[in-house]
C-alpha cells in the first residue's frame, strides 16, 4: 500500500506519514510533522511543526495545527503539539504549538473540538473531552477527562476545567470550574451538579449520591472553604471524592485563579 494523497497536497519530503494516512486536496504537512496509521487529514488542512499526531484521527478542512505560539514570550524555541488516537478536529481549528524550550500542547485520546476551536500555547486537553463551535482557549488552560464546552465561549489562561464538568454556552471562564459541577452564566457561576452527564457515564449511583451531598456542601452551606473541606473529609474516600478534594485544594496554590464561586453566595475558595 501507499499513503493516500492527493495530488495537489503539498507534503515535505521529511515529514513521517504512516502508509494508511489519507491527505486531502490542497493540504499542506511541513517538514517536522508525523502522523499515525488511518489518520485522515482533510482539504486545506495545514499541519506545521514539530507535531506528532497519533492513531486514526480525522481533521477535517482547513485546520491548523502545530503553528507558532500566538505569545510574544515566543523567540523560536523547539516546541511541540502532540495529539493522541482517535481525535475528532473539525473544520478551521486552530492548534498552536507551545512557548518555553522543550514544552508541548497536548491532546489525548477519544476527543471532539468542534469548528472555529482555538486551543492556544501549552494547553492540555485530556480524553474524551467535548469543544462546541467557536470555543476560545487561552494559553495553560487545563481540561480534564470527560468534561464539556458548550459553544462561544472564552477561557482565561491558566484555568483548570475539571473532570465530567459541563460548562454552558457563551460564559467567561476566568476561575476553575470544580470537577462534576454544571456552570453557566455571564458572569460565570455554578448552578448545579452535571447530573445529565454524570448519570450518562454510567455512575454508580452510591457514588451519585455522594457527589450530590459534596455540592451542598461547597455551593449551599455557606461554610468557609476550610470548613466545607473538613465536611467532604466526613463524606468518605470514594475515588470521585477524593479526585474533587484535590483539585480544590490545588485551586488554592500559587499561580492559580481560584474557583468559580457558586449561585447567589460566597464563593466556596473564600477563607472567611
Amino acid at each position: 500500500m501507499k499513503t493516500l494523497i492527493h495530488p495537489t497536497a503539498v507534503i515535505h519530503p521529511k515529514s513521517e506519514l504512516h502508509h494508511t494516512v489519507q491527505v486531502g486536496a490542497y493540504a499542506v504537512i511541513g517538514e517536522h510533522v508525523k502522523v499515525g496509521p488511518e489518520t485522515i487529514i482533510g482539504a486545506h488542512a495545514v499541519l506545521e511543526g514539530p507535531c506528532e499526531i497519533g492513531a486514526q484521527n480525522q481533521i477535517f478542512t482547513g485546520a491548523a495545527i502545530g503553528m507558532e505560539p500566538q505569545d510574544l514570550k515566543f523567540v523560536g524555541e523547539p516546541t511541540w503539539v502532540k495529539i493522541g488516537d482517535n481525535n475528532l478536529i473539525r473544520e478551521y481549528v486552530t492548534i498552536n504549538r507551545a512557548t518555553g524550550a522543550g514544552e508541548a500542547t497536548v491532546i489525548g485520546d477519544g476527543n471532539l473540538l468542534m469548528a472555529y476551536v482555538h486551543v492556544a500555547h501549552n494547553c492540555v486537553i485530556e480524553d474524551q473531552v467535548v469543544i462546541a463551535n467557536s470555543v476560545a482557549l487561552a494559553g495553560h488552560v487545563h481540561i480534564e477527562s470527560r468534561a464539556r464546552l458548550s459553544g462561544v465561549l472564552g477561557v482565561h489562561q491558566f484555568v483548570r476545567i475539571g473532570r465530567q464538568a459541563m460548562v454552558g454556552g457563551m460564559a467567561r471562564i476566568d476561575r476553575d470550574v470544580a470537577p462534576y459541577m454544571l456552570v453557566e452564566g455571564n458572569p460565570a457561576r455554578v448552578r448545579t451538579l452535571n447530573l445529565v452527564g454524570l448519570k450518562r457515564s454510567g455512575m454508580d449511583s452510591t457514588d451519585l449520591q455522594m457527589l450530590k451531598k459534596a455540592f451542598r456542601i461547597l455551593y449551599r452551606s455557606d461554610l468557609p472553604f476550610k470548613d466545607a473541606l473538613e465536611q467532604l473529609e466526613l463524606l468518605g474516600d470514594s475515588e470521585q471524592l477524593q479526585h474533587l478534594r484535590r483539585f480544590l485544594l490545588l485551586s488554592q496554590m500559587p499561580g492559580r485563579r481560584g474557583l468559580i464561586p457558586g449561585r447567589g453566595k460566597k464563593g466556596v475558595s473564600d477563607e472567611s
